[in-house]
């Protein structure tokens, strides 16, 4: 019996593999792996960080790794490299580079499934993970519960072998706190290695991974309130064996700080420091600014992370301008299957009875007493943070309290099988339901292979999608393979697509014509128009569009449209919206895609555009100076 569970968890991880693996597959390139996937080709081949300042390096070089190795093509002669040398060209040339590594200098199908294995390959390591940790908290059907559970998340199942930073620095975090918590049971000089390590890989994974520094000092404070058994009850032993702890700690912190440290350095050799000329040009001052220049990149990156996380957020119908508390608890209930939500709704009755009919000590085991303390203090923490973020746009940015949150269940078998062990009748039908519960949930979201980005329950009460929520939570422009094959399907010799994307849609579709769904011309009516479902109501006003014979592709990510025989005239019922009624990409005052897109065909766009969207800057801040001086003269 006792191999009973290893064996599901082997089964379970291997079906993981293979969907999520068929899956992405077949899907084109998202929108933030264009940037993420050529910047991490350049800090492995050139050692320059200017690439995507905005996110930390270290899973963008993981998934450039096979590139490189298998000898990817690159062109450092390309106007997009030299122009994303300033401070903030690089958000700019990022993507005209990106677009050159992926789809033009190299085969993209190729390209860009080797970037992923690495993504596919952590994801199967945090599923690992989830149940080795889970079976030392709850034995091995906890861990199996909370296995279960995961791989039947679709967080992880669609953004896991992405190139992105979410899912690694998930896993990192978990490492780091399970490893933080092994420190405070014994802050011995491994422990404190281990634990600095986690941190850097965390921290070299996402920026908000710092808040794991008020983890560690929330927990501290915790059992100065709540002490736990090992916890000394003399008060002299208590204050050695606080100051002890704190100072492992502290050292972990700095060997993380060393790490993270190192590898900017090294990784930024070769990018030039003129950002820091200010310090001069002598022979110290270029030292100087060379060691300096890991602790500014940094920086740096984190500044520019937090003025683009200002964004707008689009949810049930609703569009506002920065982001709402309540936008993640939402999506979270409606991406999740049922039968998960279920699972953790009787995870609290469960804990209350267990925790009464029960002695508390039998729950946990002591020896891991220290990591369910800080499991719990970190989801509250990652929870707030993400409630309070003012980038509320996807769930990919809430996974690491889900991760948190499939953790809490990994003592309800045992609580359940103690209970009924103890002659509580419940018990045993709780435990069926759980079984089932854990089977509904990996039947359900797998139901959906491969499509499982647009994936909603019936919690959205049968609305459309793309009125419930917007951009990764529905399309990413993942599903252009799906199109190809649609067009192939009918004959359909040219097509229109809007894309939720900045690439030019031909790369895989070679009869596309990019199109905007907001200002069709007399021309294209009779034709066939795909669009994103993002565009729909969201990044775009093409409702008008929903009036004619349309055909949901990839699950409802896309839809295609066969227009009418004449295109009726703008603020029609039938027809596109008048200009005062368009809506831009991304909630900006101006259509940042088709900006974008121009740069990324032509990267000799690059300098005039930033010239433009700077005039366009100097405009918008004289015009909100003119209004606030306006109101203060009428007051």
């Amino acid at each position: 019996m006792k191999h009973i569970p290893l064996a599901l968890a082997t089964i379970l991880l291997l079906l993981m593999a293979l969907l999520v693996g068929g899956a992405m597959r077949r899907e084109s390139i998202t929108v933030d792996e264009v940037a993420h996937l050529g910047a991490g080709v350049s800090y492995l081949q050139k050692l320059d960080l200017r690439m995507n300042q905005e996110h930390p390096a270290l899973p963008k070089m993981l998934a450039a790794l096979p590139l490189v190795i298998r000898g990817v093509h690159t062109d450092y002669s390309n106007v997009s490299w030299s122009f994303s040398a300033s401070t903030f060209g690089n958000m700019l040339g990022e993507w005209s580079w990106g677009n050159s590594v992926a789809l033009l200098w190299n085969e993209p199908a190729s390209t860009v499934f080797w970037a992923r294995v690495p993504m596919l390959a952590l994801t199967l390591l945090l599923g690992l993970l989830v149940y080795r940790y889970a079976a030392r908290i709850g034995g091995p059907w906890g861990g199996l519960l909370c296995l279960a559970a995961y791989v039947s998340t679709p967080a992880f199942i669609v953004f896991g072998p992405l190139v992105l930073t979410d899912i690694p620095v998930a896993l990192f975090v978990l490492l780091t706190i399970w490893s933080f918590a092994d420190l405070w049971r014994e802050p011995s000089p491994h422990n404190v290695a281990v634990m600095g390590f986690f941190l850097a890989a965390a921290v070299l994974s996402k920026y908000s991974a710092g808040a794991l520094l008020f983890c560690f000092l929330a927990f501290r404070l915790s059992l100065r309130w709540l002490p736990l058994p090992d916890v000394p009850a003399d008060r002299q032993e208590l204050r050695l064996w606080r100051r002890l702890r704190g100072r492992a700690m502290w050292k972990g912190v700095f060997v993380a700080a060393v790490a993270v440290y190192a590898v900017y350095l090294i990784f930024s050799f070769n990018q030039p420091s003129d950002s820091l000329q200010i310090l001069g040009h002598s022979g110290p001052a270029m030292i100087l600014r060379r060691l300096l220049m890991p602790a500014w990149l940094y920086l740096r990156g984190l500044a520019i992370f937090a003025f683009s996380s200002q964004r707008p957020t689009y949810l049930l119908g609703h569009s506002y301008p920065q982001g709402k508390w309540f936008f993640f608890p939402i999506v979270f209930l409606l991406k999740s299957t049922l039968a998960f939500l279920l699972m953790l709704t009787l995870a609290i009755p469960v804990a209350w009875i267990g925790r009464n009919k029960l002695k508390p000590a039998s729950l946990i085991p002591a020896e891991y007493a220290f990591h369910w303390r800080l499991i719990w203090i970190s989801l509250l923490l990652f929870t707030l943070s993400c409630l309070i973020s003012p980038m509320t746009i996807s769930i990919r940015h809430f996974t690491t309290p889900i991760l948190l949150m499939i953790l809490l269940l990994a003592p309800v078998p045992r609580v359940l099988e103690l209970l009924w062990k103890r002659g509580w009748a419940p018990a045993r039908a709780l435990l069926a339901t759980y079984v089932l519960l854990a089977v509904i949930s990996v039947a359900t979201i797998y139901s959906h292979y491969p499509y499982f980005m647009p994936f909603v329950n019936h919690l959205g009460f049968g609305r459309p999608n793309y009125w419930l929520m917007s951009d990764s939570n529905l399309d990413w422009n993942q599903a252009l393979p799906d199109v190809r094959q649609f067009v192939q399907q009918r004959g359909i010799k040219h097509v229109l697509v809007d894309p939720y994307a900045f690439i030019d849609p031909a790369a895989y579709v070679p009869q596309a014509q990019f199109w905007d769904c907001q200002t069709p011309a007399p021309a294209d009516a009779e034709q066939w128009a795909v669009v994103s479902a993002a565009m729909v109501e969201d990044s775009a006003n093409c409702l008008w569009l929903m009036n004619y014979p349309h055909v949901a592709i990839a699950g409802g990510s896309m839809y295609a449209f066969e227009l009418p025989g004449a295109i009726p005239p703008e603020g029609d019922p039938l027809g596109p919206p008048q200009p005062e009624k368009r809506r831009n990409f991304a909630g900006m005052q101006f259509d940042a895609r088709l900006m974008l897109m121009r740069c990324v065909k032509d990267p000799n766009q690059l300098q005039a555009t930033m010239d433009g969207m700077m005039a366009r800057f100097r405009e918008l801040q004289a015009k909100q100076k003119a209004e606030r001086e306006a109101k203060r003269g009428a007051h």
